[in-house]
């Protein structure tokens, strides 16, 4: 059986050893596992610039790892002890042993990690799918979470853009094999391209040693036999949890968000609507919203100046530290 081929009762995850390449760490940062039962976290440190900071959870979103926040978290250092998390099967955390991808799946290891650590309640910051997921943490454990920060988060929409397609196809059966199959012979170099044309309202922000970094790390990724698998199933998710009405909903769980939220939303995003952020501006009570015309889906790695700033704001306002 390919790597590539997805059984829907597939669950085993992949021993560490049988990496080849180590994942990059900054300067500053530092690497440390979380063993659960039936689920192991890699999380990314960057320890507050002093004793006592409050503690800060950063979470990615789909195809991203706990380097997409990087550039951030040194930022808040001198205001938040911060960590960034793997999410089960992406970065450097194996896939979980149940198989649970779904954005319930990824948001109850988000409170696994939290009620483990004792770090709560924390401020949580989250980006597209890790938005979601945030979302879904705030609402139904409140006590976790100080403030909320959202980062062009995954809420549903009725209507998605045309460039967020292949996200969505990525989650029907069969189609991430096919799409790894057509695709085997793209270099690492042209797929690092493709997702940052996607992703960046201005793929030009993104410096040459940026760049070879985020083409190391694709490299590392397409070596892991779980990669499509992973992605695929956590498109589902995400495909899943748009279709999901009532109280679990994700427009239902927003409203009952208490922490302080903060929305960032970019005016060149291609995979979450613009047009949608006057909508959650009204779903999460007495939020603040950021707007940045010229920023794409990951406005925390392209404007982490202007993001940063923003969190300052917000963590002030509900009393610092």
């Amino acid at each position: 059986m390919s790597s590539t081929e997805l059984p829907e009762t597939r669950t085993a995850a992949v021993p560490t050893a049988s990496r080849t390449r180590a994942v990059r760490v900054a300067d500053g940062e530092e690497l440390h596992s979380v063993a659960l039962p039936g689920l192991t976290l890699t999380v990314r440190a960057r320890p507050g610039n002093r004793p006592g900071l409050p503690p800060a959870l950063y979470v990615h979103g789909l195809g991203g790892s706990s380097q997409n926040w990087s550039a951030l978290m040194p930022l808040l250092a001198d205001l938040v002890d911060g960590e960034a998390v793997d999410l089960p099967g992406f970065g450097d955390s194996p896939p979980p042993d149940d198989g649970d991808y779904s954005v319930t799946g990824h948001a109850r290891a988000v409170i696994r990690l939290l009620d483990a650590a004792g770090r709560g309640p924390v401020h949580l910051v989250g980006n597209s799918m890790g938005g979601a997921v945030a979302t879904r943490v705030a609402a139904v454990r409140p006590d976790l979470v100080r403030t909320l920060t959202l980062v062009a988060p995954a809420l549903p929409e009725l209507r998605a853009q045309r460039t967020a397609w292949p996200t969505v196809l990525l989650a029907v059966p069969g189609v991430a094999s096919f799409f790894a199959k057509l695709t085997k012979d793209w270099t690492a170099e042209q797929r690092v391209k493709g997702v940052l044309s996607l992703c960046y309202g201005d793929p030009g922000r993104v410096t040459e040693e940026g760049f070879r970094h985020a083409v190391e790390e694709m490299e590392r990724r397409l070596e892991l036999p779980y990669f499509w698998d992973a992605m695929a199933r956590s498109s589902r998710g995400i495909v899943d949890a748009y279709t999901l009405g009532g109280q679990h909903g994700l427009w239902r769980q927003a409203e009952r968000v208490l922490a302080p939220t903060l929305l960032v939303y970019g005016g060149r995003d291609r995979l979450v609507s613009y047009r949608m952020a006057r909508r959650a501006a009204a779903a999460f009570r007495g939020s603040r919203l950021l707007t940045l015309p010229e920023a794409g889906h990951v406005a925390m790695m392209e404007y982490p100046e202007t993001v940063a700033q923003a969190v300052r704001e917000l963590i002030a306002d509900d009393g610092g530290s």
